[in-house]
């Protein structure tokens, strides 16, 4: 027996007793939207905390004004946006920091000498805490997003799903919609060989989530 044909049979005598269907969740089996309800988005805001994230929730016309308490607080001098960001957000963000746009930083050293980026998002998943990106207009190329130090990333409510699933089906609604996603768990952290935790190695070591309800 090759090594090839041990393994799979290891594999097949431990799952001997498992009934549930293994085949993946087709998107027509879902019944419904899956749209976060108002307890979904405190779990979603208390998730993402968890993962040493900062949570501001806030109604959409606070929207401006937490951005930039945001960089503020977290003292950005400079800043990247997106193309297609919300006009007013770009304002709020010129009123404490000096705004580049997204076609003004070409290289990754140009991004490495920006304190901050401010995006939108694609989706939230309150189940697990995660932050999704698919890149469109107003949340721009990947590595915006991964070498500034402080990201501040604006969700909307009713971007907020239950779970995986229902995340993915929004996210590919037909087969021709595919697109580079980035999904996003807290800050960049990892542990050293002495499990001390380093953060900002894989992205942002500040992840500022403005959660926008109603």
């Amino acid at each position: 027996m090759s090594a090839r044909d041990e393994i799979l049979a290891r594999v097949r005598g431990a799952t001997t007793d498992v009934t549930t269907p293994t085949g993946s969740l087709r998107r027509e089996q879902l019944t419904d939207s899956g749209a976060a309800d108002a307890d979904g988005l405190t779990q979603f805001a208390e998730m993402v905390a968890d993962y040493r994230a900062e949570v501001v929730r806030v109604a959409d016309h606070e929207v401006p004004a937490a951005i930039a308490t945001a960089l503020r607080d977290h003292g950005c001098r400079s800043v990247v946006v997106p193309d297609g960001l919300d006009p007013a957000w770009v304002t709020a963000a010129e009123e404490v920091a000096r705004v580049r746009r997204e076609a003004d930083t070409p290289t990754h050293a140009d991004l490495d000498a920006t304190d901050a980026v401010v995006t939108a998002a694609a989706l939230g998943i309150a189940v697990t805490g995660t932050i999704v990106l698919d890149h469109r207009a107003d949340q721009g190329r990947r590595a915006l997003t991964l070498v500034p130090d402080t990201h501040v990333c604006v969700v909307r409510a009713d971007q907020v799903v239950q779970d995986v699933p229902h995340a993915v089906a929004r996210l590919r609604p037909d087969a021709g919609d595919a697109r580079p996603l980035t999904w996003i768990s807290g800050p960049s952290a990892t542990s050293d060989i002495e499990l001390q935790r380093v953060e900002g190695v894989h992205g942002p070591r500040t992840l500022v989530m403005v959660l926008v309800d109603g």
